[in-house]
């Protein structure tokens, strides 16, 4: 009688961690598959300048990009020589709004900041990267 007990309790227990173990699958499988833009997101993007500016090359530069369609706010920090805007992805394309920006406002040495591998694998702790050997990190390569 024990035996029985014992065996029912290891299979139902292996039947449920299996379960659980095609739950845990088919949510990453949902999470991680690509998804069209989402209109209503919005992202940021730096443009880094490389060059000294004062408050009214920050203003004229503020007054660009909010004209630019998609672009719905702007930062622009004199000192630190950087400019932050946010976007729609979905209407605008921030590597066409540097090219414009760099052309009509002729701001030669300014260039969009793109994180290194090194800093984008420092940035989630899930870690995505090939470079993680988490367990997270290569159930998901596997469905990717």
């Amino acid at each position: 009688m024990k035996k029985k007990l014992v065996k029912r309790i290891a299979i139902g227990t292996g039947s449920l961690l299996g379960l659980l173990l095609v739950v845990l699958c088919v949510h990453i499988y949902i999470v991680t598959r690509p998804r069209p833009v989402d209109p209503r997101a919005i992202v940021m993007a730096r443009i880094d300048m490389h060059q000294d500016i004062g408050q009214q090359d920050a203003d004229r530069i503020t007054r660009w990009l909010d004209t630019q369609p998609g672009v719905s706010h702007t930062l622009v920090n004199p000192q630190t020589e950087i400019v932050v805007f946010t976007f729609f992805p979905a209407r605008a394309s921030a590597n066409e709004i540097v090219k414009n920006f760099k052309a009509d406002l002729h701001y030669e040495n300014a260039v969009r900041f793109m994180p290194t591998a090194a800093q984008l694998s420092g940035g989630c702790p899930a870690g995505y990267g090939r470079a993680s050997h988490s367990l997270l990190s290569m159930v998901t390569h596997l469905f990717q």
